[in-house]
């Protein structure tokens, strides 16, 4: 009898064991509290911040130019816009659906978070945007426009906020190297983020029209 429990115990030690360690090594791929709170609220800003650079501009505002060869505000937005759509299908469609990356691969991208969130906004270095990202009238209206943004960018955070998939586990590279899906999404806000600075450089324009 005293065998028996004894065996029972030790048993139920070791699926607590067995529990706690599938746990942890699920946790590092799964999100955790803080990764998903930190990216809704970023995302929710660096959206909140764009809407914000283009809420109430007229339309001569809207479509002002300080160059032939620089972007109009209605240029910017929607490239912010054409990018939102394309990095969340890459992200779903590609990254989430490629296999899982190695420990080393993991060990590698870790931590790369304040890198995107540093380098991905500045200006100081100038890129030139992919095709599929480059303004092509792709919206009948100003207000498609933001609302297909919106929308795409409202999805996300609620995805982050509830997904159970392991974003920590899916790796694509980048021009700054490769990147976790997690990291991709940040990425994302970061870009906008980037391109709100150009809406607020084109209305710093001493040409800008006055309304």
């Amino acid at each position: 009898m005293k065998t028996n429990r004894i065996l029972t115990i030790a048993a139920v030690v070791c699926l607590a064991l067995f529990s706690n360690a599938a746990d942890t090594a699920n946790s590092g791929a799964t999100l955790s509290k803080q990764d998903r709170e930190f990216a809704a609220k970023y995302l929710k800003e660096t959206e909140k911040n764009f809407l914000n650079s283009v809420k109430g501009l007229s339309d001569a505002q809207w479509n002002y130019k300080p160059a032939p060869d620089r972007w109009s505000v209605a240029e910017v937005s929607e490239h912010i816009a054409l990018a939102e759509d394309f990095l969340s299908n890459m992200i779903s469609d590609k990254i989430m659906k490629s296999p899982e990356a190695s420990t080393e691969q993991r060990v590698a991208v870790k931590g790369k978070e304040e890198q995107i969130l540093k380098m991905i906004p500045d200006r100081s270095k100038k890129a030139q945007a992919p095709e599929p990202l480059k303004p092509r009238h792709a919206f009948a209206t100003r207000e498609d426009l933001l609302k297909a943004f919106s929308s795409k960018r409202d999805a996300n955070i609620k995805y982050l906020k509830d997904t159970k998939d392991e974003l920590h586990a899916h790796i694509a590279p980048s021009p700054m190297g490769e990147f976790d899906a997690y990291q991709w999404y940040l990425f994302m806000a970061a870009h906008s983020k980037r391109h709100t600075a150009q809406i607020e450089e084109v209305k710093a324009d001493p040409n800008f029209p006055k309304k």
